[in-house]
């Protein structure tokens, strides 16, 4: 994966709440066997009338977020008071990969749901986690100036744009595994040897857990038995 450290960008502003996968990659864009254009489907049902032409009223369509290049995506509604999240009900990763496809880096949001939020981070797709007001300040930029620029810093948990500065929450671990460029498996395998600690330890304090992975088929090879 592209490590992530700062990001200049423009940014486009979805006004809507509870963003579902379902929204972001309709199920009829699921069914091919590698990850190979699902920017295709990105909002597909947002982006399109029901005819299949270009829904002109689609903020994703503007002319405004063509030009800023955005790789910065603003979810919830600003008019509201209670804010909703990012991908509720739903976990399909083609979501995630549907948006960095589609050219995206960022996505900002009061709220993710759990499955989404973890496959951002597992995809090098940064989630940043903000305050109700601090969306509202964001919105406003935006709807001021749809080809604002925006800084995204990793290291600062901020994001700034103009005077105006907000933060976001980020996990350690995930904010690791963007800095360099890791995914699930190459950020346990940088862990190995603690992994490695912590099974001498386990199997010193349960000894008969020891070797247990494996166990079964050992005993019957050693009885002469075959497999199931």
């Amino acid at each position: 994966m592209d490590k992530f450290s700062t990001l200049t960008t423009g940014a486009v502003a979805l006004e809507a709440d509870n963003i579902d996968t379902d929204q972001i990659m309709p199920k009829q864009f699921l069914r091919g066997i590698d990850k190979a254009g699902l920017d295709k489907g990105l909002f597909y049902n947002l982006k399109h009338k029901a005819d299949g032409s270009l829904n002109p009223d689609c903020v994703l369509n503007s002319s405004a977020a063509a030009k800023a290049a955005a790789q910065m995506l603003l979810s919830g509604r600003a008019q509201r008071v209670r804010f909703t999240d990012i991908s509720a009900p739903s976990s399909r990763e083609h979501a995630v990969w549907g948006l960095l496809q589609g050219g995206f880096r960022v996505v900002v949001a009061p709220s993710f749901g759990e499955i989404f939020y973890s496959n951002c981070f597992n995809n090098g797709l940064l989630a940043c986690k903000i305050t109700a007001d601090d969306s509202k300040k964001l919105f406003a930029v935006l709807r001021a100036d749809p080809e604002a620029s925006f800084t995204v810093n990793l290291a600062a948990r901020t994001i700034r744009t103009g005077d105006a500065v907000v933060s976001f929450a980020i996990a350690p671990r995930h904010s690791r595994m963007l800095e360099l460029g890791l995914d699930m498996v190459d950020a346990t395998l940088s862990e190995i040897d603690e992994v490695k600690r912590f099974r001498e330890s386990h199997e010193r304090d349960f000894p008969w857990m020891s070797g247990l992975p494996g166990k079964a088929k050992r005993v019957l090879i050693a009885r002469g038995e075959s497999l199931p």
